[in-house]
């Protein structure tokens, strides 16, 4: 997790640095907005659900990260949406996001790097895997180990991780997990 952290830190310093002094280069990455999706089994092992990302907003108090998946039939599962400052306001207080430009390439990186690799857990829960404080919900960490779909997680913040996860028995995505 400090490893991540500090490649993510690394990251924010890196861009910041690269960027020009020209302003009109500087008000394009401000006002383009973030948009994608990727394909990835995840409420039925055979099929692809799609994950949406989308980044709006032209300051960092109006921006919204919103978040979907929508199964292989097109019927949207799950959907969560982060606020802008929910997300600058629950990082490490070591990061300066102080400038409206830094909080903005902060918030772009995180929509960037919203579908890496590292955040899509296949399966979500392994066989010897054990439920711990930060399980929300008992049962479907152990319905989890049985079937073996895949979960995914996302930050919420500093200290905060969110792992979702198909519940067959409920026919509904669910928090499995809930931790730093």
């Amino acid at each position: 997790m400090k490893k991540n952290y500090f490649l993510f830190l690394i990251s924010i310093i890196t861009l910041s640095a690269c960027q020009s002094g020209n302003k009109k280069e500087a008000e394009s990455l401000e006002f383009k907005n973030v948009n994608s999706s990727i394909g990835k089994s995840f409420s039925d092992l055979k099929t692809l659900d799609t994950f949406k990302i989308e980044l709006t907003g032209r300051k960092p108090e109006d921006m919204v990260l919103n978040f979907t998946i929508k199964n292989a039939k097109g019927k949207e599962i799950y959907n969560a949406k982060l606020k802008g400052t929910e997300l600058v306001g629950n990082t490490d207080p070591n990061i300066d996001l102080s400038k409206q430009k830094d909080q903005i390439i902060f918030l772009k990186t995180i929509a960037n790097d919203f579908f890496s690799d590292d955040n899509f857990l296949e399966p979500a829960v392994m066989p010897n895997d054990k439920a711990d404080n930060y399980t929300p919900d008992k049962a479907l960490y152990e319905e989890l180990k049985k079937s073996g779909l895949n979960g995914f997680k996302y930050r919420l913040g500093k200290e905060n991780n969110i792992y979702i996860a198909w519940s067959e028995k409920e026919q509904k995505v669910k928090i499995y997990y809930n931790c730093c």
